[in-house]
């Protein structure tokens, strides 16, 4: 009883470096966030993705809107804002169980999935089609989505900065192409995994 009592006093301190630790906790999981899209930033996807890419099994994509300055310059920056989020919520819808989305910056994305039952393939033909719809509150704005994608397991070794180059490398491919066809994008992807060429002038994360 006297051990209970002495402690009493203490309770309310405790309490309140508690509530504080959460929302401190709160505060620092919203800033590692994306204001505009809620997907993970830059940084905040690049730790999460390199502990998925333990995992034998991953998968590293890259993905970036085609021409998006033209859908501002036509429809208005809240059209483009409007259709960033679109596609930041199929992308991270598409990536889900165990994957991890970000925003890279402007209107790139990345992404890492693991490929449990090697259907990654079918998994990101499927992604393609979506993130090619209409954006559903701005039915007006039609664009594609280009898709690059690597498998972690075919580069042993290599960092996620590496990873994604060759991704992106299979991405400016498929824009090449012609952009109407997202599927050519994901089947590129792993076709150039083995390339060892850069194409000069883009970034990875870092």
């Amino acid at each position: 009883m006297n051990t209970l009592a002495a402690l009493l006093p203490a309770l309310p301190p405790v309490l309140g470096w508690a509530a504080h630790a959460r929302w401190l906790h709160g505060r620092l999981t919203t800033a590692r966030r994306d204001p505009l899209t809620g997907l993970w930033t830059r940084e905040a996807f690049t730790r999460r993705a390199r502990r998925l890419l333990r995992d034998p099994r991953a998968v590293v994509v890259l993905a970036d809107v085609d021409h998006f300055k033209h859908v501002n310059d036509v429809h208005g920056h809240a059209a483009g804002d409007a259709l960033l989020a679109s596609v930041a919520t199929r992308l991270a819808h598409g990536t889900t169980p165990g994957g991890v989305a970000g925003r890279l910056g402007g209107d790139e994305f990345a992404a890492v999935v693991i490929d449990r039952d090697n259907t990654v393939t079918d998994r990101l033909y499927t992604l393609a089609r979506v993130l090619a719809r209409p954006v559903d509150t701005q039915p007006d704005v039609h664009t594609t989505v280009s898709l690059g994608w690597v498998r972690a397991a075919d580069h042993p070794g290599e960092d996620l900065s590496s990873l994604l180059r060759r991704a992106d490398e299979a991405m400016y491919v498929a824009k090449r192409s012609g952009r109407s066809g997202s599927f050519r994008a994901v089947r590129l992807g792993r076709l150039l995994g083995s390339v060892a060429g850069r194409r000069p002038g883009r970034r990875g994360a870092a």
